[in-house]
């Protein structure tokens, strides 16, 4: 008996009418798989920034958690562009906007840093819904000029606000008492914090570009008018 092939994902239904088996193949190869080396050069990865808070004399704890902010900031963006297509300028905006907003709340209102994260997630995803109305009926260059006007926009209005602190940025924010047990003062703690929301941040976006919410985005990424043919609605996938 002959057995039956493999379902195939949204990316291949998409890429096969065109150009064959060579497309299907390609899109075959976008299913990645993590190799055993993979997971443990992970592995290694972690266990060295575990370590990291006991050798201050080897790296600065500080710059790693910068660091680390960076990377969780290039995953975002390649999700965007590697994964979607789409060439947005407008992560900056939202990744300035809620540290800002972060502070004010922590800072001025003398909220718990919990709340300080929630306004400025809150504020974030709220500007990136402006943009998204703004700019989502445009492709290529013009989604990046947009995008790129945008979040220049933003870069002024924050920069002449009076609590920013205008070119020096908020000072002495108070890092407090997160959830009233983790002692954000402590950098060890806030270390642990940091590298914490960046694995679970790398986790999620691993966990949607391979749902199938992330292969109807490559599959637009491929082919957007067959994608839509075949009835995603492109706008609310992007």
């Amino acid at each position: 008996m002959k057995a039956n092939p493999p379902p195939r994902s949204t990316a291949e239904r998409v890429a096969a009418p065109q150009g064959g088996a060579s497309r299907l193949g390609a899109a075959r190869r976008r299913e990645i798989s993590i190799a055993p080396w993979q997971k443990a050069f992970m592995v290694v990865v972690v266990l060295a920034l575990l370590v990291v808070p006991w050798v201050p004399q080897v790296v600065y704890p500080v710059f790693v958690m910068k660091l680390l902010c960076m990377a969780l900031f290039a995953c975002a963006y390649s999700l965007l562009l590697g994964f979607g297509g789409m060439m947005s300028f407008g992560h900056a905006a939202f990744f300035g906007s809620a540290a800002y907003i972060t502070g004010l709340v922590t800072k001025y209102w003398s909220m718990p840093p919990e709340v300080g994260l929630l306004a400025g997630t809150l504020f974030a995803g709220a500007l990136g819904a402006v943009f998204g109305l703004l700019a989502i009926h445009r492709q290529g260059i013009y989604l990046a000029m947009i995008t790129l006007a945008l979040a220049q926009m933003v870069y002024f209005i924050f920069l002449q606000l009076p609590f920013t602190g205008a070119e020096d940025g908020l000072q002495q924010i108070p890092r407090g008492m997160l959830f009233g047990f983790i002692d954000l003062r402590s950098d060890m703690a806030m270390y642990h914090l940091v590298l914490l929301l960046t694995l679970a941040g790398l986790w999620l976006i691993h966990r949607v570009v391979h749902s199938p919410f992330g292969h109807v985005v490559v599959a637009i990424r491929e082919h957007e008018p067959r994608a839509r043919s075949l009835g995603y609605p492109v706008e609310r996938y992007k």
